[in-house]
């Protein structure tokens, strides 16, 4: 793995073919200077791309909003987006809720297949089947009858190691 520092418009270009691109840009929500949005890096982040690579992006929902049509243009389309959650969020505006949480949205070229960018989920042979639980609702107050609900978990707390393979 090579980690490249500097602007990314003049390395991408020069550094490609790139399997995977993962980005943080600025999102352009505040007045801070450094929260500027950088012009033109998603056309050269797309052209630097394998033809099967991936552009990992961070944001806000507000963010990808508005850079949407970029994206479309830059020929990339959306794969799948993760939610990363944050135990204590931040908040530049007094009229907004705290950030508790951020997504990070996956590309692909345009031109590729989708079966050419998915790679099916490594699993474990010793991962456990979801066990099924019944909890006792407390009485309610109103006119619905007290019921009962089935929650669905998994146990993977004997898992202590994890293997990324990128």
């Amino acid at each position: 793995m090579t980690l490249l520092c500097g602007d990314c418009r003049n390395l991408m270009p020069a550094q490609g073919p790139y399997d995977l691109i993962l980005a943080d840009p600025p999102y352009g929500e505040t007045s801070l200077s450094w929260d500027r949005r950088v012009e033109g890096w998603l056309p050269l982040a797309a052209q630097a791309l394998t033809p099967s690579g991936s552009l990992w992006v961070f944001g806000s929902l507000r963010s990808f909003m508005a850079t949407g049509t970029d994206f479309r243009t830059a020929r990339l389309r959306l794969a799948q987006e993760i939610v990363w959650e944050k135990q204590n969020g931040s908040v530049f505006h007094a009229d907004r809720f705290r950030r508790v949480h951020e997504l990070i949205v996956q590309f692909y070229p345009a031109t590729a297949r989708w079966q050419d960018i998915y790679n099916e989920v490594a699993t474990t042979d010793d991962a456990r089947a979801r066990t099924v639980r019944r909890k006792h609702r407390p009485p309610h107050t109103g006119a619905i009858a007290a019921c009962t609900y089935r929650s669905l978990d998994a146990d993977f707390s004997h898992l202590r190691q994890f293997r990324v393979i990128l």
